[in-house]
């Protein structure tokens, strides 16, 4: 039986795994550390140094899996159960083609489970966080919960999350990327398990390019020349730049900003390091400020990004690219897809200049810093609460059913189609990659990106770092309340604070 509730619209590699010497000789040429990917397996039937747009096409559609023989290995398909289950799904600003896939999970496991009643409730993205704390506080949590990849470390340091991991559900830690693993990792325990792991790319109106007589096919290499083009685009057309985000409390600040930050050098604490330890704090760091100055530089002096961008999130910006009036933004490969949808929505002239727009639309890697490429290894991993915080007695096997379904290469592939990557790796070599590859424009761009991806600091302060303190930080120099020197300064003081527990 399946019961689903929603704030929201209701939501419609055998074993591919990444070697050392090479995923190690990879992040080195990358500029970033080798700690960016951890050891796994040699025996791993792909070639990380192959890792790019073209070999990501060649591996998908090598591999055939069976999601309810694997998993009737963990528990039979007709056990008896009832589960409690929280997530963030799509919402109305989402491709029809995510609510599709989201109903068809729900009803494929209906199908492979029919005897577990399954009580779902998608909340939103800005309120789930909050919702979640107070009903882990009263007793109240749901038994299963998919959260954004920033937000699990709270719950396991408090001791609300029950010790679970790939291991659990049949599968190994090395069929995830290192990083999710890191992500799902407090105090040596693992809690939870990679549903889907994401990499933006860098995204360019091609014909405003030409406006502003750049290369239309040709990408900003650095941060530099985003800025250098900004200002020139601006000059030229008098169409806003580059789609700057700095809304305070919003996950999209962080998601834009830090690869900015860990591609100049710098850093909220030392997570982009080789070996972080978590306890050095590199906001006000000679990187961390340059990249800063870059947000200052095209806010303040140049005024080349939307005045707007103090409070914009991604969905702000989606206007004014879709009217031709901003030429550069950082974006999941689903943009293009939400863009296309919008243009086919639009009547008239308007139809037909979206259109044009959308024509215009290229994909690139994220620029180059100082330090090299770098993208937030972002995503979300599903998390079984501890039997103390749930309302009701936990069942365990009807949570390791769910999670066997939903990390599956099947699932993990299906419910990331058109916004992020599989979280399970064997995933990526299934028949429903090749036909998302097949069918999403700038998928391969995106996916390319994965070798590049830093995880958020895996510490319970994180979600405030990087939803609080680094936006404050933006707004304090954007709005010139402080100087880029004593925003970074302050920031500094905030994170001492906050892991001093002031």
């Amino acid at each position: 039986m399946l019961k689903v509730s929603s704030t929201n619209r209701i939501d419609c590699f055998r074993r591919v795994l990444l070697g050392r010497s090479a995923a190690l000789a990879l992040f080195a040429a990358a500029g970033l550390g080798a700690a960016t990917v951890a050891a796994q397996d040699n025996d791993t039937g792909v070639d990380i140094n192959s890792w790019s747009p073209e070999y990501v096409k060649e591996i998908a559609g090598t591999l055939e899996v069976d999601t309810a023989a694997e998993c009737a290995d963990v528990v039979p398909l007709d056990y008896d159960g009832r589960l409690t289950y929280w997530y963030f799904g799509p919402t109305d600003a989402s491709p029809e083609l995510e609510h599709k896939m989201y109903a068809e999970f729900f009803a494929a496991f209906a199908e492979m489970y029919p005897n577990i009643e399954l009580d779902a409730q998608s909340l939103g993205y800005n309120d789930m966080l909050n919702k979640l704390r107070t009903a882990a506080l009263g007793n109240a949590a749901p038994m299963v919960a998919r959260l954004p990849i920033l937000w699990g470390v709270e719950f396991a340091a408090k001791g609300q999350l029950s010790p679970f991991g790939p291991e659990d559900v049949g599968y190994s830690a090395d069929e995830f990327w290192p990083g999710a693993m890191k992500s799902v990792t407090w105090d040596g325990q693992t809690y939870g398990v990679p549903t889907n792991n994401e990499t933006m790319g860098f995204i360019w109106n091609a014909g405003i390019f030409e406006e502003a007589g750049l290369d239309p096919e040709k990408a900003p290499e650095t941060w530099d020349d985003v800025v250098a083009y900004s200002n020139q685009i601006k000059e030229k057309t008098g169409k806003s730049g580059y789609g700057l985000v700095a809304r305070v409390n919003a996950g999209n600040t962080p998601f834009r900003f830090m690869p900015v930050m860990w591609a100049e050098g710098g850093g909220a604490l030392d997570e982009a390091d080789d070996q972080p330890t978590y306890d050095n704090i590199y906001i006000n760091n000679v990187g961390s400020r340059r990249a800063l100055q870059h947000a200052y530089d095209m806010y303040v002096r140049d005024k080349s990004v939307p005045v707007s961008a103090l409070t914009n999130t991604q969905t702000e910006n989606q206007d004014p690219f879709l009217a031709n009036q901003l030429a550069m933004v950082i974006a999941h490969p689903s943009e293009y897809g939400t863009m296309l949808d919008r243009a086919a929505q639009a009547q008239g002239e308007d139809k037909v200049a979206a259109e044009k727009v959308v024509s215009n639309m290229r994909y690139g890697l994220i620029p180059k810093g100082e330090r090299g490429r770098a993208v937030v290894f972002g995503g979300s991993n599903i998390h079984v609460f501890n039997p103390d915080n749930v309302d009701g007695e936990l069942d365990m096997e009807a949570a390791k059913a769910f999670i066997c379904f939903s990390t599956s290469p099947e699932w993990t592939t299906k419910l990331a189609w058109v916004s992020s990557n599989p979280g399970n790796i064997r995933g990526f070599r299934t028949k429903w990659m090749k036909e998302r590859l097949d069918t999403i424009k700038f998928l391969d761009v995106t996916t390319s990106m994965l070798p590049y991806g830093i995880p958020f600091p895996v510490i319970p302060e994180s979600p405030e770092i990087m939803n609080i303190i680094v936006p404050e930080m933006m707004q304090n120099a954007l709005t010139e309340k402080m100087t880029v020197e004593e925003a970074a300064a302050d920031a500094e003081a905030k994170i001492e604070s906050l892991r001093d527990g002031i």
